[in-house]
């Protein structure tokens, strides 16, 4: 298995040095290289990235910066000159840290580390169905059957779970993407519901676990539709 790597850094020689590590491991392939985080946002929208090696101290827009402006961020190691900013970084989630100069074995350390996140992460449980999500700048496991329903909050989303209500930076739009669509529909620009908390439906209104949620008129027959599938 090869984690799809980036890297983010504004030191050519930094770069070439991470590089370097990065085509010489078994489990890492590259992606792509980034001088800047506006060009590494950028590339990240455009490209399925599962790790991002980031340099910490960049002019204008930090490795901070950056990872608080991703909706969905990648695995995240952070490397840095100062040693200060290792408190820091565990605040952001990120799967390690790594201080310059580099060592293999603290590298080759790091990315075992990735490499057993991202199999607990995409461990498949057929019983227990579930995604990742970002929130308060952590990640949380949450079981799909246990969302009622999504509700937008500007640019913000809530799912609204049986235990708790989780809000995370993301668009309806991009969200709606990580739901199978047997499951869930999205049945007003505000909303998406878990079909199998429908439990009456008009013209106007859906009944999900005893909440009444605005059915979108034109999504009424593809409402129909959906519960006669579930």
């Amino acid at each position: 298995m090869k984690l799809r790597s980036i890297i983010v850094d504004d030191s050519s020689m930094q770069r070439m040095a991470v590089a370097k590590l990065v085509n010489n491991h078994p489990n890492l392939t590259m992606v792509a290289e980034y001088s800047n985080a506006i060009e590494a946002k950028n590339g990240i929208k455009n490209h399925e990235i599962d790790l991002i090696f980031l340099d910490v101290e960049m002019p204008i827009i930090t490795g901070f910066d950056l990872l608080e402006s991703l909706e969905n961020s990648p695995q995240v190691i952070l490397i840095t000159g100062k040693p200060d900013y290792a408190l820091k970084a565990f605040d952001y989630d990120v799967t390690d840290y790594l201080h310059k100069p580099i060592t293999m074995a603290r590298f080759d350390a790091s990315v075992k580390r990735a490499v057993a996140n991202y199999e607990q992460m995409h461990r498949v449980n057929e019983d227990e169905e579930h995604i990742f999500v970002k929130s308060n700048l952590k990640k949380r496991k949450v079981i799909l059957n246990d969302i009622k329903w999504i509700e937008a909050l500007g640019d913000y989303i809530k799912l609204v779970t049986d235990e708790a209500n989780i809000v995370i930076l993301s668009t309806m739009k991009s969200f709606e993407k990580q739901l199978p669509e047997d499951k869930f529909l999205r049945i007003h620009k505000s909303y998406i519901i878990n079909l199998e908390k429908v439990e009456k439906f008009n013209s106007k209104n859906v009944e999900v676990s005893g909440r009444s949620i605005p059915l979108s008129r034109n999504k009424k027959t593809e409402l129909a539709e959906a519960l006669s599938n579930v």
